[in-house]
């Protein structure tokens, strides 16, 4: 018989059963119970151990019933086999739950894919959770519209044309969970056989999706001024995935001559189309918001899609897509049974964040916050005097350093690195010809930082170690 010896802790927060339970699991999982050995008796092992009985018998149930032990009539407790159970191994001090090797730690991270989310606005929020539940309302918890509920959808309606520019009407406003939801809605509202052309660089995520389900895809090369239409006609694509308002990740801001340009090209055919993701228009630094290339669009060619994620937070998973009339009973025929991938009670919080004003003065508190932060960086890198140019700094939350003097990416992020700063490359967001493309624009390396996440002492200290690391 195997005789224990558990030190049980009376004061720890783990019940006593559960302590001897763990105990014995371990020594059968590490050998030093063998397979086949007799354990000792309940009444044994709660008087060796000081405690009662029925503690010992909820720690051998345990036990039991997860099949580390077997019990034998009239002969006791044995340790079962274990050769065939399944067990999670807890990872080591280089590993995470994946397997893989703990990331680098950095001081600093200049992603431009942060948001302030220390500013999210809580009380609000919170707020109007609790007036939203206030009432014992079921319906807020049946299935609702599948384009989301049309309070949500007014408010949209309302907000896109005072903000954007944006001509609609509820009933083209689709709701749902994050824009890569949406486009796999839009393309099967669509249908098969056509040809996507998207910026290059591009938004590889959406690259990725309509790869996915199949559609044939292909990039167009970009100017000062966005996507070339002369490349697009070359292509022989029939829809444009274009971001005129901030394009990502150049920073372009697509000029009116140019977004006028891409409207001609579309009604030079039939079925050519314009998918206009305006992911963050909220946020810019000079001169006027130039309106949404869909309030331009009086032949029903552009799809404009929008988020939430970047002015609120990307964790409330909600976005909108408005669709031109001319699709909505294709809508309606391919999609219109498939539920909202956006709960009732969330779009309806929403629905109050907008139409009561929070959401403008959120917006007006980010604008001011976001612009603090993008002033300091421009002045702190201007006062380091680091060796490049700077462009894309008129709108969004990042901007672009163009470097000249021969030193290749992988090189500059890793002198940052060395320094714990954490900066990111151009070339990751070429789609074709990325080997020629490598070293970014021209020849130049290209060397993207976002600040919306940093504060202004972070950001000084961060261009400050940037500076030591790439000056020559």
């Amino acid at each position: 018989m195997y005789e224990l010896t558990i030190n049980l802790k009376s004061g720890d927060r783990t019940p006593l059963y559960e302590q001897i339970y763990e105990y014995i699991r371990e020594d059968i999982r590490n050998g030093r119970i063998s397979s086949g050995e007799r354990l000792p008796s309940t009444r044994a092992l709660s008087r060796h151990l000081d405690v009662s009985r029925s503690t010992v018998e909820l720690a051998y149930e345990q036990l039991l019933s997860e099949g580390y032990i077997e019990s034998r009539p009239y002969k006791g407790f044995f340790a079962a086999q274990i050769d065939g159970l399944y067990q999670i191994k807890k990872p080591d001090s280089h590993s995470v739950g994946n397997g893989k090797k703990t990331e680098k730690k950095y001081s600093y991270d200049f992603t431009p894919n942060g948001v302030d989310l220390k500013s999210f606005p809580y009380n609000a929020w919170r707020k109007l959770s609790r007036e939203c539940l206030s009432d014992d309302r079921a319906e807020l918890f049946r299935l609702g519209d599948p384009q989301g509920e049309y309070g949500l959808r007014n408010a949209i309606s309302n907000y896109l044309y005072q903000a954007r520019g944006v001509n609609c009407t509820p009933d083209q406003i689709v709701v749902g969970a994050g824009n890569d939801y949406l486009m796999m809605l839009l393309c099967a509202v669509l249908g098969t056989g056509h040809r996507v052309a998207l910026e290059n660089p591009t938004y590889r995520q959406a690259y990725r999706v309509f790869s996915n389900l199949s559609f044939e895809v292909c990039t167009v090369d970009m100017d000062e001024k966005g996507m070339r239409v002369d490349g697009l006609r070359a292509s022989g694509a029939d829809i444009a995935f274009v971001m005129p308002s901030h394009q990502y990740p150049l920073g372009t801001v697509m000029p009116i001559q140019r977004r006028l340009d891409l409207l001609a090209w579309a009604n030079e055919a039939e079925e050519r189309y314009i998918i206009e993701d305006d992911y963050d228009s909220e946020f810019r630094y000079k001169g006027k918001p130039i309106p949404a290339l869909q309030g331009y669009d009086g032949n029903g060619r552009v799809i404009y899609i929008g988020t939430f994620s970047k002015s609120i937070a990307p964790a409330i998973r909600m976005s909108y897509l408005v669709l031109p009339e001319r699709f909505l009973a294709q809508y309606r025929e391919r999609c219109g049974f498939i539920s909202s991938t956006v709960s009732k009670v969330d779009q309806l919080i929403l629905e109050h964040f907008i139409a009561d004003g929070y959401y403008e003065r959120h917006l007006n508190k980010m604008r001011a916050l976001y612009r603090s932060r993008h002033d300091t960086l421009l002045q702190a890198l201007k006062e380091e005097k680091l060796p490049c140019a700077v462009s894309g700094e008129n709108a969004g939350v990042h901007l672009l350093l163009h470097f000249r003097d021969g030193r290749r990416e992988e090189e500059l992020i890793r002198l940052a690195a060395g320094k714990g700063v954490k900066v990111y490359g151009l070339s990751g967001y070429y789609v074709d010809g990325e080997n020629e493309k490598e070293n970014g624009l021209s020849g130049e390396t290209v060397i993207l930082l976002g600040y919306a996440n940093m504060t202004e002492d972070k950001i000084k200290d961060a261009v400050r170690l940037l500076g030591e690391a790439w000056k020559n």
